[in-house]
């Protein structure tokens, strides 16, 4: 959370983090105030990936665009999404294995970070809370759910 923060606010954005530890906690982080929020930027773990459909839903309700690095948080229904292309990964992790099945030691195997990223933005989401997406941007998306 501390990397998201420091990042908004070199953009000028203050970040209000609500913490959710259990899934009793994800309703009254809803209840509070949020007429000063203008967007949730949800950050996985497996409380909320449990519960996305809740969140999004609640976040909708709040008239909230949701925003997360997962792509299957937009076909639930999230605004939009950016982040690693897991599929991509999966198949670096599953070279990585046959690697070291094949004898090379783990510790002689350099860590990578992501190289494809994609974006996905449900327009379907966008309209309901009445978002306009600049046609620029639209083009760019990996993925438009209409």
């Amino acid at each position: 959370m501390n990397r998201v923060q420091a990042a908004a606010r070199t953009l000028g954005i203050d970040v209000t983090p609500l913490e959710i530890r259990r899934a009793e906690d994800i309703a009254p982080a809803f209840d509070a105030p949020m007429a000063q929020v203008g967007a949730l930027y949800v950050v996985s773990d497996a409380v909320i990936t449990a519960n996305r459909t809740r969140v999004i839903t609640l976040a909708l309700g709040a008239r909230l665009p949701t925003i997360s690095t997962i792509r299957d948080y937009v076909q639930a229904g999230a605004f939009m999404s950016y982040g690693p292309n897991y599929v991509d990964l999966f198949r670096r992790t599953a070279d990585l294995v046959d690697k070291v099945l094949h004898g090379t030691k783990p510790e002689d195997i350099p860590v990578e970070q992501p190289t494809r990223f994609d974006l996905a933005i449900n327009l379907t989401t966008a309209k309901a809370l009445g978002l306009t997406i600049p046609e620029s941007f639209l083009t760019r998306a990996d993925e438009v759910i209409e």
